[in-house]
């Protein structure tokens, strides 16, 4: 079992149980989730967490609180286990998102306090004196949450990575408490990025704020669930594909679990490329919103960066007719397949049929051959980059 990492200053305690252990036994006695002994302390870390919300300081306020930073590799339970404990935390005023979300709305909050004039930024933030936007930003987001659950954590832009400390340090000012999901341990964030000296203040003051554990274990549930399930779902002419689209919206819904949907936004070569589906790390949208528009290779190795694992829907048969559509998805295939983002689709028909004749099937043949090893069980066995 993988060792747990804590402050030496606030050593593991035991918890009586509370509403997120008694769901989470819940979940394993239904036959939901297996039992997993590397969650064990996860589940410790939750429950202490979900007790300490409760409680009141001496005059009714809240205490301060110290949060919970839960890292490992993917698959191994955090989301859903983040996702659990949001359910059952005793706190009002709480707030979940992807961490790419979040951000995007801070950046948004930044520009309007800005650009924008006395009645713009009292409208929006109750205030407008001074030009440093964090301290009128971090007062409203401390006004909407108490705690902040933010699922897979990543710095990689130095936009980010050069407010996170003083924004986080506003926002532990005023008693707000995060519940943490990432891939990395907190030393590991940001990793060899540009002015890193300038953000190890923020990882400071996440140890010092968060319990950090360790979510380790050898089993990849999403990985094994992905393996032991279809990927590919053709639907040829005359049928109404009723079953093929139910298995994939079951392993869709299965898969993000409790992660609620939302738009992303990536940035790509200064302009927006906007997904309207995404959960966590994984991505859903049609052929025609990803093949159908003006995207280039830049947009599509943008979200095979962005996602483990993308959704879609309603992949036609090719022909020269629609000859652009075809070199697009031909792109994004070779975006997936480098970046080993696994891939669940619709179509109308299994891969050798989808460019059957005419010009530009034959180079369609690698396609053929990179969606074939793309559905191989030993493919999603070593496939999610983010792995």
């Amino acid at each position: 079992m993988p060792g747990h990492k804590t402050n030496v200053q606030n050593p593991k305690r035991s918890v009586m149980p509370g509403r997120l252990h008694k769901a989470y036994e819940n979940r394993l006695k239904q036959g939901v989730w297996m039992r997993d002994p590397a969650q064990a302390e996860a589940i410790r870390a939750l429950s202490r967490l979900e007790k300490d919300l409760g409680k009141r300081g001496l005059f009714g306020g809240a205490p301060q609180v110290r949060g919970v930073y839960l890292w490992g590799p993917p698959g191994r339970g955090k989301s859903i286990l983040m996702d659990l404990f949001f359910a059952c935390a005793p706190e009002r005023r709480k707030v979940r998102a992807h961490f790419h979300a979040f951000m995007a709305r801070v950046h948004d909050l930044i520009r309007q306090w800005r650009e924008g004039d006395r009645d713009a930024r009292k409208a929006v933030f109750g205030a407008h004196k001074g030009d440093d936007p964090i301290e009128p930003v971090a007062a409203l987001i401390a006004s909407e949450a108490r705690l902040l659950c933010f699922d897979e954590l990543q710095v990689t832009d130095i936009a980010d990575a050069m407010i996170l400390g003083r924004l986080f340090d506003a926002l532990f000012e005023r008693k707000v408490v995060v519940c943490i999901t990432s891939n990395r341990r907190p030393d590991q964030l940001y990793k060899d990025g540009i002015n890193r000296p300038l953000f190890t203040p923020f990882i400071d003051r996440i140890v010092e704020r968060c319990e950090v554990v360790e979510l380790g274990g050898a089993r990849d549930w999403r990985r094994d669930r992905i393996k032991a399930t279809q990927v590919w779902y053709p639907i040829p002419a005359g049928d109404d594909g009723s079953v093929q689209r139910a298995a994939f919206e079951d392993l869709w819904r299965e898969l993000k679990g409790d992660m609620p949907e939302c738009p992303a936004r990536l940035h790509v070569l200064g302009r927006d490329l906007r997904i309207e589906r995404t959960a966590g790390q994984q991505a859903r949208a049609t052929f025609a919103e990803l093949c159908e528009r003006p995207l280039g290779p830049q947009d599509y190795l943008a979200v095979a960066d962005r996602f483990h694992t993308l959704f879609v829907e309603d992949i036609p048969l090719l022909s020269p007719d629609n000859r652009q559509a075809a070199r697009r998805f031909v792109t994004l295939i070779d975006a997936l397949y480098e970046s080993r983002t696994r891939l669940v689709a619709t179509a109308a028909g299994a891969p050798e049929a989808l460019y059957p004749a005419g010009e530009g099937a034959f180079e369609f043949e690698r396609t053929v051959s990179r969606l074939n090893e793309m559905s191989s069980a030993d493919w999603l066995e070593n496939a999610a980059h983010a792995d």
